[in-house]
């Protein structure tokens, strides 16, 4: 049987006030989604184990089938492997934002969203004024980048995600820890500023109006993993993801799948959804597992936009889960569905939370369960429950 993941990153919330104590998926009209809940199986899903926070990157690799407690080694390792970086086992790699800052405040965590072709001008002149041989910035997608530390050793300094700190004075969450390495760098975020500020690139983007991506942000940091494939740990012969965002390929790296790219994925609400369900069509029929994520919902939340996030979940099930219940029900081949989110990301504290997310698994020939709409509170009724961590993939693999 083939497998298909829709991944909606973000998508869970909290009741939102100004939504008469509704949820973005309870106002969202979502009738192709709703349709897939009653073909299938609900539950909620514990993605991020108590001992990690609550990003994407660990809550993609349960959802994939992987203990994170085991194999979890920092976003930035996985993003240097979409990038495809060859990364040694003391060398260490980091996330790397380009963010926002006005004063000593951390205004945004993506710089307004910046396009990667400005980012790269900025990349280049890092690497120009702060690159020496064993330190070097390298260009990703937009605002998310990859700073490499050569030799640096195991030893992790702390760091904190700057889309958990909006409109913070970002002194108060500066490295720290991993005994010589927080001091250097915090001198990279000080130094990077002094050299962005009055970049060109920054220069222009003030006098349009648009934020200043006037400060180099590391964080998330990890050594080199060792994960095994999932043909390996599933018996999962053929695998391909498709995202806008370089962690997602780097964990379909690690995990033996093929990166498929999509002209016109943003990672935003601009996303180009119906390329993306064109080619999860598409790659279904080479291959046997696919795993499909869309940011969008996620970047909603954390611009604490409810009603852009309702947006985001509609345009999902209009144009990605629609066509896809249409192809695979006149497929010749039997085709499991799941649709969930990773993690909440709630509108009204704009930052990722652990709480439990609410999922759908649809198999030919299975007898479903009572519930009819989809959310994180009809959810709670499934008959799947609540399952923790890699039981997810699990039960999905189960033919």
């Amino acid at each position: 049987m083939k497998k298909i993941v829709i991944l909606a990153d973000g998508s869970a919330d909290e009741p939102v006030e100004k939504l008469g104590g509704k949820t973005p998926l309870m106002v969202a009209k979502t009738p192709n989604i709703d349709r897939l809940c009653r073909m299938g199986a609900t539950g909620l899903l514990q993605s991020v184990p108590e001992s990690l926070s609550p990003g994407s990157e660990v809550a993609n690799m349960t959802i994939m089938g992987y203990d994170a407690e085991t194999y979890y080694e920092g976003r930035g390792v996985l993003e240097a492997a979409a990038l495809g970086l060859e990364i040694e086992d003391d060398d260490l790699v980091m996330r790397c934002n380009l963010i926002s800052t006005d004063g000593d405040i951390l205004v945004n965590h993506s710089a307004g969203h910046i396009s990667t072709e400005k980012a790269d001008k900025l990349i280049h002149a890092l690497n120009e004024e702060i690159g020496i041989d064993n330190i070097k910035f390298y260009t990703g997608v937009s605002y998310r980048h990859v700073l490499v530390i050569k030799n640096a050793g195991k030893e992790l300094p702390e760091c904190t995600p700057p889309h958990d700190v909006p409109e913070q004075p970002f002194a108060q969450h500066l490295p720290k820890g991993g005994k010589d390495i927080s001091e250097k760098l915090k001198d990279i975020i000080i130094k990077s500023r002094e050299i962005l500020e009055e970049h060109p690139v920054n220069i222009e983007r003030k006098k349009n109006g648009k934020v200043a991506a006037n400060m180099a942000w590391p964080w998330s940091p990890g050594n080199k993993p060792a994960m095994p494939s999932l043909k390996e740990l599933y018996g999962i012969e053929s695998g391909a993801v498709i995202s806008a965002v370089d962690l997602i390929h780097g964990l379909g790296r690690f995990a033996g799948m093929k990166s498929i790219h999509v002209e016109g994925a943003t990672g935003l609400y601009d996303t180009n959804y119906k390329g993306k369900a064109e080619a999860a069509i598409d790659n279904l029929n080479k291959y046997e597992y696919v795993y499909l994520h869309i940011e969008a919902p996620d970047e909603a939340g954390h611009e604490g936009d409810a009603y852009l996030k309702i947006k985001t979940i509609e345009d999902i099930d209009k144009y990605v889960v629609g066509p896809l219940l249409h192809f695979t029900q006149k497929y010749d081949e039997p085709v499991a569905i799941a649709f969930l989110p990773d993690h909440p990301t709630p509108c009204e504290i704009r930052t990722h939370t652990r709480t439990p997310v609410p999922f759908i698994i649809y198999k030919p020939g299975m007898t479903p369960d009572d519930v009819t709409e989809y959310n994180e509170e009809t959810a709670k009724k499934g008959s799947y429950g609540n399952i923790y961590g890699t039981e997810f993939m699990k039960l999905l693999n189960e033919e």
